[in-house]
């Protein structure tokens, strides 16, 4: 990441420079689009430092949250750095338009184009660490969805930029370099949007994968002590670690001890089935006492005493 980081940086000195001296719209985008990339790598960076603190008092669960909070902080950096910045160079350009340098042109074409091989080969760096972490699977950690997604949209990007520069030089109409802004504008708020939205599902509390979710209810139902689950309730607290509260009916009969005994088996078979369950909560509970409690004879319901 740290070679990504410096990668971006330079590449954004060399879009900017080339920029400005072409008075390419479409170049300037592609510059602050690199600038908030080397923002987001330094946001990453923060997210998998801070994520690995063991727990504390104050944060109990743990600090693995931090690398949602993180991604979600880049995704508003895309947004605000790289999709505004974009809209606006798009509209000054077809509202003023854009002195026609076009020597400059070729030396942002140059930048381009090694910005392009670049980020083609961080791309193609990232889609292996994807495959090296179990394909699909690994775009679970969001600082690598991030990375994905930058690299994806980086050369997108930059092919934008590269035609909307050739046609302006071919035709000289602005408005071919206008709209290749505004359309990277537009895929740099969409990613933004797709990014912040999975950031704050995770932070407010989502439930864990699917899976995890099936084995933990097949380890129950396997419990001869277990006569119902009643409840099951699982959130992620980081990016391989949940939180798993089961609310369960035991068969009558049991004395405090045998329940006790009972209560650790499970957590034990629970926690050997779902490594991510780092947190298992057991709530013992009598459904028929329940139930005869919030019957209408108990709560003086529908003519109830």
């Amino acid at each position: 990441m740290l070679v990504a980081l410096a990668a971006n940086l330079v590449i954004a000195v060399a879009k900017a420079v080339g920029g400005l001296l072409a008075h390419s719209p479409a170049l300037l985008s592609e510059a602050a689009h690199s600038v908030a990339d080397s923002l987001n790598e330094v946001f990453l960076l923060a997210a998998l430092r801070r994520s690995r603190r063991p727990a504390d008092r104050r944060h109990p669960f743990g600090y693995g949250k931090e690398r949602f909070f993180w991604s979600l902080l880049a995704a508003v950096g895309i947004f605000v750095m790289g999709g505004c910045f974009s809209f606006f160079q798009g509209f000054e350009a077809l509202h003023g338009g854009a002195e026609e340098e076009f020597g400059g042109y070729v030396t942002g074409l140059v930048v381009l184009g090694v910005a392009l091989l670049a980020e083609g080969a961080s791309l193609a760096r990232a889609v292996h660490q994807v495959h090296r972490q179990g394909g699909a699977g690994g775009l679970r950690d969001p600082a690598l969805r991030t990375v994905v997604a930058e690299d994806g949209t980086a050369v997108l990007g930059v092919t934008l930029a590269m035609v909307g520069m050739a046609l302006h030089m071919v035709t000289g109409q602005v408005v071919y370099e206008a709209s290749a802004s505004l359309a990277i504008g537009a895929l740099l708020v969409y990613v933004a949007y797709r990014l912040g939205r999975e950031a704050r599902d995770q932070l407010i509390g989502e439930a864990a994968d699917p899976e995890a979710d099936r084995r933990i209810r097949e380890v129950l139902a396997a419990q001869p002590e277990i006569d119902s689950v009643e409840a099951l309730f699982t959130m992620k607290t980081g990016l391989d670690a949940a939180l798993v509260a089961a609310r369960i009916d035991l068969m009558p009969g049991l004395d405090s001890e045998r329940v006790e005994e009972v209560a650790v088996r499970i957590k034990r078979d629970i926690a050997e089935q779902v490594p991510e369950a780092a947190q298992i909560f057991l709530d013992i509970t009598d459904s028929a006492a329940r139930e005869s409690y919030e019957s209408p004879a108990a709560t003086g319901e529908r003519g109830g005493a």
